[in-house]
Parts: structure tokens; sequence; C-alpha cells
């Protein structure tokens, strides 16, 4: 009975060890469900970024272009991603085709499927508003109308900005002279102490507010009153963009057989007796050999006259009848001059002559010699400086009514 009782003892501690040898076999450290799961991910995560790499190093070392060449690297991506393990191989074989590239050939010129570019080595620096005074020195041949011309401004604009030198005489240009030269049409002002921006502005017909905002005045908008007189050093000047001023005209002044003696300030020329003689027929024959221009033409506020070209002596002819009433020097820049007065209201007068053959109070008729081309007083070169004058239009343009 001891024995059986000793037998069942040994076999319960069997049981037991086996019991406790199950619970310590490998079984124990078997994963969990979600840890299985979360490793499965990462695995096939690992997996694509290795596949990626892969296909990025076969992509970016093929370089080839023909068609083989880029379906073996089709096939070689292809095998990478069925199999992983031929990676190598497949990133050789790309590499081998990439690698073949065609000898490189020098085009013959500089166009290659596109547009050729020039070489150029010139800046171009674009044109920019001026908004100073500029300077200009006058060259042998200049006159009024060219230099405004070279510099967009109207002639006016090259009086109005040179009063103290030119004096509203386009005549009085000479060799040598430096113009001011405005980056506007307007007046080049000289500030009189004691004025205001609002009376400047109404003495050149413009509103005082385009004064104060033109740039090259320097004038600040915000502090500038312009009922107070300016505080300006002697000299001092200012732009008029779009100022006018009144062009003091110092041609021929009317005269007429029957006062003669108002052109007496005019030169030594003048007459001053009352003359009677032929009236003209209204009509005006061309009135030198040359018929075209050789200087100014014909401009109301400047030069309300032509300049016929012709050379040193060429005949002068009267374009009309009538009675010179003046014929000698003349102290306003016109040099020898002869007026005839045509007793209908009309007047010529003949400047910058070489010679005088009239004289005070001679009757002389149409088509007849007076003198001879030239160019004494303010004269650029030989011309006849002709004007035509009427008691109703005044000044009138000589191409108008002459007859060639």
């Amino acid at each position: 009975m001891e024995n059986d009782s000793e037998k069942e003892k040994n076999q319960t501690n069997q049981q037991a060890e086996q019991a406790t040898s199950e619970e310590k076999s490998p079984r124990r450290f078997a994963l969990s469900p979600n840890l299985t799961r979360y490793g499965t991910i990462g695995l096939i995560a690992i997996l694509l970024v290795g596949l990626g790499l892969t296909v990025r190093k076969v992509f970016f070392t093929n370089t080839a272009t023909n068609p083989e060449d880029l379906q073996a690297t089709a096939q070689a991506m292809a095998a990478a991603t069925l199999n992983p393990g031929a990676e190598s191989e497949a990133i050789s074989q790309s590499s081998s085709a990439g690698l073949a590239m065609p000898a490189y050939v020098v085009p013959d010129k500089n166009l290659s499927d596109g547009i050729e570019r020039e070489l150029d080595m010139d800046t171009i620096i674009p044109s920019r508003e001026r908004v100073d005074v500029a300077t200009y020195e006058v060259e042998q041949g200049d006159n009024i109308f060219a230099i405004a011309d070279q510099y967009g401004l109207q002639p006016e604009s090259i009086l109005w900005g040179n009063e103290a030198v030119l004096k509203d005489d386009p005549r009085l240009i000479s060799p040598g002279q430096l113009l001011n030269i405005l980056p506007i049409d307007g007046v080049y002002y000289e500030y009189e102490e004691g004025k205001t921006l609002r009376q400047i502005a109404q003495e050149f017909e413009v509103e005082p507010e385009a004064i104060v905002e033109w740039p090259g005045n320097h004038l600040d908008p915000y502090e500038t009153d312009l009922d107070t007189p300016l505080l300006a050093a002697a000299g001092s000047h200012l732009i008029i963009p779009g100022g006018v001023s009144e062009i003091t005209d110092w041609g021929p002044p009317a005269i007429s057989r029957a006062n003669p003696a108002v052109a007496a300030y005019y030169g030594a020329g003048s007459c001053g007796q009352i003359y009677e003689g032929p009236i003209g027929n209204g009509t005006f024959v061309w009135p030198t050999t040359e018929t075209f221009l050789s200087g100014y033409d014909y401009d109301p506020a400047i030069h309300p006259a032509i300049d016929i070209a012709g050379s040193i002596g060429n005949a002068i002819y009267a374009t009309d009848s009538g009675v010179v009433v003046y014929a000698g020097w003349s102290e306003y820049g016109y040099g020898y001059m002869i007026v005839i007065d045509h007793g209908n209201g009309w007047q010529s007068a003949y400047a910058h002559l070489n010679s005088v053959g009239v004289g005070c109070g001679q009757s002389v008729y149409q088509g007849q010699v007076i003198g001879g081309l030239g160019t004494s007083g303010n004269s650029s070169g030989p011309h006849l400086h002709l004007e035509l004058r009427s008691e109703i239009y005044g000044k009138v343009n000589p191409w108008n009514y002459l007859i060639p």
C-alpha cells in the first residue's frame, strides 16, 4: 500500500512538472495580435522605402533616350519590384545602358532649335524727361527755329528763355552765345523781389500750381504760400510751364507817305517829309532772283516775314508800285533797309541789303530794281528779309500774296 501511495505521489509530481514546463515553453513569448499587426505594417513600409530607393536609383542612373534603353530600364524596374534581391543586377544593367551617350558635336552656328541671340555690347539708356534748364552754345549757321526743333520746343520758348540775351529778337543770335534751353515750352522768369507766385502766374497766364508743382523749381507744395512773396536770391529764376509773354516786334513800323517821320527813331534812313506818288495795284511780284528760303520762314510771333535766299548783289525788285518812305541804315538789326508805301493800305519792307538804289520820296514801279541783296545788320548769311504789312491785317504771310 505504501508503494502504491508513493507511485501516485510521483505521478502527481510528474504532472505538476509537465504543467510547469508547458508554462515555460516558447508559447509564453508569442506576439500579441496588436504587436503582430503593427510589425507587419512596419515591415511593409521598410520594403516600400527600399523599393522607392531602388526605383530612384535606377531612374536617375539611366540616361538613355532611345526606345531600346528605355525598355531595358522599364524591365529592370519591374524585376526590382517583383524581386528585391535582383536590385544590384537591375541597376547594373540600366546603368550600362544609360552610359552609352552619343559623341558631342559642336554646332556650326549659334542657332540651335530656337532664335539666335545677337551679341550687342552697347547699352541702351532710356531717355528721361528733363526738368531742369540746359545750356546750348550757338554754332555757325544756327537759328532760333533749328535750335527749337532740336529740343522739341516752340521758337518762342527759346526767346522767352533768353530775354536778357536775345531781347525778343531772333536776329540777335550769334555763334558762341550760351542759350538757356527750357525743359518744356514756357517762360524762364527772373524773379523780382516782392512778387507772389499768384502774381507771377497771372502775368504769364498760367495757374500758380503749375509753377509750384514743376520739379525743376524745387518748391515744396505743402509749405509754399501762393500769396506771400518768395524769399529768393537776386537773379533767381523760375520755370513757368506753358507760360506766354508778349514779344516785341523789332521790325519796321508802319510808315506811310502821309507820315514818314514816324520812323525817325528807327535809324538814319528815315524820311521826314510827306510825299505823293504812284499807287500800287494790290498784287505783289517776287522781289528777287531766287525763289527758295535761306534762314527763317514766316512765324507770326517772332518772325513775321520770310528770308529769301540769294547771292550778294542779286537784284531786289519793288514788289508793287509806290513811294519810298525809308531808305538807309536801320539801328535795329536790319542793316540797310528800304520801305515802300503803296498808297492803298499796304507797305513792303526789304532788309539786310548790300546796297540801296533809291532815296526818300522816290516813286518806284512794280518790278523796278531798288537795291542789291546782302547780309548787313544782324544776319547769318546773304538773304532778303521781306515783310508785307496791311493796315487791316497787320504783318501777313508773304507766301499767301506773292506771285512766283
